[in-house]
């Protein structure tokens, strides 16, 4: 399994507001390559796989919702220690407890509206790249 690489997505809430460009900037300063991107609609059936981990808990049906409200940005990222560095980057879920800059801090406007994804772990970050991308897909 490869630990360069991390999955990304940037939320409907960030697509809405017009941040797409504002956010990969963020993630092209950091360091990180982009080997697959797209935009992408996440169908009701997308969302409850894609979230299935969450689905004992209270915020399921609301987490499922927001997701196929619009379109998200899908995205592969690569750089050394990838997931480590992309959830550094993202900052706290909760944009309140975000650092300084990080992308939530930025751009999230509540807990459940938190701007964008990053996988917790280099297992999940290929599962969930998988979900999105093909192999030819990436470069």
């Amino acid at each position: 399994m490869r630990t360069d690489r991390t999955f990304t997505m940037l939320k409907p809430d960030s697509v809405e507001k017009g941040n797409i460009g504002a956010i990969v900037d963020k993630i092209n300063a950091a360091g990180f390559r982009i080997v697959a991107m797209k935009l992408t609609q996440m169908t009701t059936q997308d969302a409850q796989e894609f979230y299935a981990v969450h689905s004992e808990r209270p915020f399921y049906g609301e987490l499922v919702s927001y997701m196929t409200r619009g379109p998200v940005v899908a995205a592969i990222l690569e750089k050394e220690n990838a997931v480590a560095d992309f959830r550094t980057l993202i900052g706290a879920t909760n944009p309140a407890d975000a650092a300084e800059g990080t992308i939530r801090k930025l751009y999230a406007a509540s807990m459940g509206e938190n701007a964008v994804h990053g996988s917790d772990s280099d297992e999940n970050a290929a599962i969930e790249g998988a979900f999105h991308f093909s192999g030819r897909e990436m470069f």
